[in-house]
């Protein structure tokens, strides 16, 4: 499980804000699949980025399933509430409008708008089931690398079926695409590893 925080690799969701979002919003329900979400922080951040850039009505129609094999996912997790360590890279505006002091010294628990959008479970990407389709968004970070190679290829082409015929794949900026997958994907920016899914192939 990756050690993680809050806004962690910002630029990589302010290029899902710029290039995924404007199509995500068009779709009646957004729904996200953060695959390897460790102790919470990564599915947390890309709810307040979508809140950040659409209104309160439509953000009622996003749910980001956050899954990981090995999170306990305890009150920390379930109830939003982070040490100061795991906060303070967040930017101030963003922090003031987010987050509230949980009555201990260092601790701040995230805004009810934010948690409710965002579901957890134990899931494992070895097994090559998605856990659901007509996704929307898939954040995959900091586990594929720590996948055989031959997993990764069986990873991406599952995540290919996962996704809806407009969707997202974000992965962390070190990981390459498979050149066995690369024809189901076109890259989106040059600036980070955002990928839209082909159809027809």
């Amino acid at each position: 499980m990756a050690f993680t925080y809050f806004f962690r690799d910002r630029q990589t969701l302010e290029l899902v804000a710029e290039h995924a979002l404007p199509t995500l919003k068009r779709r009646r329900y957004i729904n996200v699949w953060d695959a390897g979400c460790a102790m919470g922080p990564e599915p947390y951040s890309i709810a307040i980025i979508f809140r950040e850039n659409m209104g309160k009505f439509l953000f009622r129609n996003v749910t980001i399933y956050a899954t990981d094999i090995q999170a306990d996912f305890g009150d920390v997790i379930t109830e939003g509430v982070y040490a100061e360590e795991k906060v303070k890279r967040i930017p101030s505006a963003i922090f003031e409008r987010y987050f509230s002091p949980n009555g201990s010294d260092g601790l701040y628990r995230i805004d009810d708008e934010i948690r409710g959008v965002v579901e957890f479970e134990h899931h494992d990407l070895r097994t090559l089931k998605p856990i659901r389709r007509e996704l929307g968004l898939i954040v995959c970070k900091n586990v594929l690398l720590h996948l055989q190679p031959e997993e990764r290829v069986g990873v991406y082409r599952m995540f290919h079926q996962a996704l809806a015929d407009d969707g997202y794949l974000v992965t962390e900026q070190t990981q390459k695409c498979p050149d066995e997958v690369q024809h189901l994907f076109r890259r989106v920016t040059d600036m980070g590893q955002l990928f839209q899914k082909k159809t027809g192939t």
